[in-house]
């Protein structure tokens, strides 16, 4: 085994990092033989939540996990970090405004962004969770100027993994022999799920999504407005928000991205928008974009910088 990494989940005591911790510490993400410490952060009030967390971490007896440090201080939580997921952030409550939720997030990333700079390596990986993620993840960025603004993400990977499985059990095939979707956009119901460039293999050919699903009508409606409002859904339904799926896009993001991921041009991982390739993000060139997309990609767009200008502004920058 080699030298621990040490890794931060933030909201650690929230049902998200109860369906994740696990994952993460009998070496779903990192490694088969990566030893790590975990570094669970929450508030205050969490900390005895947080103390059978750690009970039950012990108990799976998993030989990667050297230790887990349970914390409230951001000083103790980023220090020396390889990776941080930060999850936790500021739900939006009954009658606050869009506005009120972005300023309190600001305030919480703008916080763990100046922790990031401060204590941890500035290699570390980050994975922004929390909601609103595109914007949260950008202000961590903006408050922590010296480590590169590439080793930033958001989750998006659960959107792609949506509409990844939406594809494949309408084809009737397996969700692994469904790639190149894309994910436009916010982390929002105005996102776009784009499958003009998927591919689909059946019995061994590879074809376009479209040519497999054979249903326009439905790849241009009800897929995109499902995926849209898949969260919601999953509220409605469990009166809870997605956890299991979270925490398994969590992984499959952290992992994609922790890894070289050598695949040719055309066969990126699409889900931040951009897809993965050698341990870092780029941008796929030469895509080509039809006025369906194009209005799709410009609402969501929209949406986004509306949020950046609104979140900038309370950043004081």
């Amino acid at each position: 085994q080699s030298d621990p990494i040490k890794v931060l989940v933030t909201g650690a005591a929230g049902q998200i990092a109860y369906s994740l911790l696990y994952s993460i510490a009998k070496g779903d993400v990192f490694g088969k033989d990566q030893a790590l410490i975990l570094v669970l952060l929450d508030i205050p009030p969490m900390l005895p939540v947080l103390d059978g967390v750690v009970m039950e971490l012990q108990d799976c007896a998993l030989p990667l996990l050297r230790e887990v440090i349970p914390t409230d201080k951001e000083e103790v939580a980023f220090k020396d970090l390889d990776a941080a997921v930060l999850v936790g952030s500021m739900p939006r409550k009954e009658g606050m405004e869009r506005k009120d939720l972005l300023k309190a997030n600001v305030n919480i990333f703008k916080s763990q962004g100046g922790a990031l700079e401060k204590y941890a390596k500035k290699t570390v990986k980050v994975l922004v969770v929390g909601n609103p993620a595109n914007t949260n993840c950008l202000i961590a960025s903006k408050s922590a100027p010296s480590i590169p603004k590439e080793n930033f993400s958001c989750l998006t990977r659960l959107d792609h993994n949506r509409a990844r499985s939406q594809v494949a059990m309408r084809v009737g095939v397996s969700a692994d022999n469904v790639k190149d979707v894309i994910i436009w956009g916010n982390h929002s119901s105005t996102q776009y799920p784009d499958v003009h460039h998927a591919k689909v293999s059946i019995k061994g050919k590879e074809i376009s999504a479209y040519d497999a699903v054979k249903d326009d009508a439905w790849l241009k409606g009800d897929f995109i407005s499902t995926v849209q409002q898949r969260g919601a859904a999953v509220i409605k339904a469990r009166k809870l928000s997605s956890a299991m799926s979270a925490a398994k896009a969590i992984c499959d993001h952290m992992r994609d991205i922790w890894f070289d991921f050598k695949a040719p041009k055309s066969e990126g991982v699409f889900y931040i928008n951009f897809p993965v390739q050698d341990k870092t993000w780029k941008i796929v060139e030469g895509l080509s974009i039809n006025d369906f997309s194009r209005g799709k990609m410009d609402a969501t767009a929209e949406e986004l910088v509306e949020e950046r200008d609104t979140a900038v502004s309370f950043l004081g920058v």
